[in-house]
């Protein structure tokens, strides 16, 4: 049912609503800069990769290349891969880690993969094509210590000025936090793991 508004009622919102609209109109007006963004999705909650593929998918519908580094997901198949692929070559995607640490159980291993990782990512940020670079779960490997958190937020901080980068993962590092531009920490509040529900294609995968 519709609900039915007077006229003293419509007149109040429509005054609060230019009242509010110059208050915006103003802030805007005050934000001139242009910058590539170091952008971090942490937290214990879901959402964090899929979050940065939104972006990817907003970069792309602009026309512009993005390029993907997973450091943890490799070793599982991704849907998002999938659907990005049919971007064809606007999408470098390089799936190059191995399953969680404890999936592995070898820290030499885990390691070596995080440092092949960590040179690929450094490779596609030199790539002046790319505007948007995704590294998805580096949070993990720089949490377990597997790379120099000092030198990865260094390269960072010297990529070119235009390049975005997404860093996903729990647990980010403070001194990440504090580099970055923008950081989202994504909090669990429900999940449907505690009620026995098995992770699901176009869900979790």
């Amino acid at each position: 049912m519709t609900k039915i508004v007077d006229d003293k009622e419509a007149q109040r919102h429509r005054a609060k609503m230019a009242n509010r609209k110059v208050r915006q109109d103003e802030e805007l007006a005050g934000k001139t800069k242009e910058k590539g963004l170091l952008i971090v999705h942490t937290g214990t909650g879901k959402g964090k990769s899929t979050a940065a593929f939104g972006l990817a998918l907003r970069m792309l519908g602009r026309g512009k290349r993005v390029g993907v580094v997973q450091f943890i997901k490799g070793a599982w198949h991704s849907s998002e891969r999938d659907a990005l692929a049919n971007f064809g070559d606007q999408v470098a995607w390089y799936s190059m880690g191995e399953g969680f640490t404890w999936e592995t159980q070898d820290l030499a291993r885990d390691i070596a993969a995080a440092e092949r990782a960590w040179e690929k990512a450094q490779e596609l940020m030199a790539d002046q094509s790319f505007a948007l670079v995704i590294l998805d779960e580096l949070n993990i490997a720089l949490r377990y210590d597997y790379l120099d958190l000092d030198k990865v937020i260094a390269t960072l901080g010297e990529r070119r000025p235009d390049l975005h980068v997404v860093v996903t993962g729990r647990n980010a590092k403070q001194k990440l936090i504090d580099t970055a531009d923008l950081v989202t920490e994504m909090n669990l509040v429900k999940h449907h793991f505690a009620a026995g529900v098995k992770a699901q294609a176009g869900i979790e995968f």
